[in-house]
């Protein structure tokens, strides 16, 4: 018995770690070298590339293809049908492989809405929430809330994930942010 689940829709190539508690529901395929971590979920349809790391605690829903390149630590949530990429300039007469791939972190906890686009090349905070729809084009700092296209900062969030006041109190937990 296997300490993960795979639907048997889904492939998963040789060299792949797979944490314990982990599931790949419907249609997805992990892609050799990959590096997962334990409890994870991955919803119907999700594509994991080439030698990408993922935390522990990382739910990626439906849609999702996670690129070379890509790197997401513990408990970051990738909504249904977000968008990576991996290379600014990319063309399809003259491809450039993993050596012109550009590297993206999303950090503890971070959070990304459905159809949200990030660039690559950008580090997301820990703790950050990328509003659904928007398009990241630079680093966005730890408990941002940013929205739009471009992206841009409207507020700070919570660990919790509540939007937090002024005074930077949640009024949900009680934490008071530090910056």
């Amino acid at each position: 018995m296997s300490a993960y689940f795979v639907h048997e829709s889904s492939y998963i190539d040789e060299d792949v770690i797979i944490g314990e508690g982990t599931k790949v529901w419907h249609f997805s395929h992990i892609q050799s070298g990959a590096v997962i971590g334990k409890n994870c979920s991955f919803g119907q349809n999700v594509n994991i590339s080439n030698n990408v790391r993922i935390g522990n605690g990382v739910k990626v829903q439906n849609n999702v293809s996670i690129y070379e390149g890509v790197e997401l630590e513990d408990y970051v949530f990738c909504g249904p049908s977000m968008v990576f990429t991996n290379d600014t300039t990319p063309r399809a007469k003259y491809p450039k492989g993993n050596a012109g791939y550009r590297k993206t972190i999303l950090r503890e906890g971070a959070t990304v809405g459905a159809n949200a686009t990030i660039v690559c090349g950008h580090t997301i905070g820990k703790w950050a929430m990328i509003a659904a729809g928007a398009v990241v084009t630079k680093d966005i700092p730890d408990h941002a809330l940013v929205a739009g296209v471009p992206a841009r900062q409207i507020g700070w969030v919570c660990e919790c994930g509540e939007v937090l006041p002024d005074n930077l109190i949640c009024p949900v937990c009680g934490k008071k942010l530090e910056r």
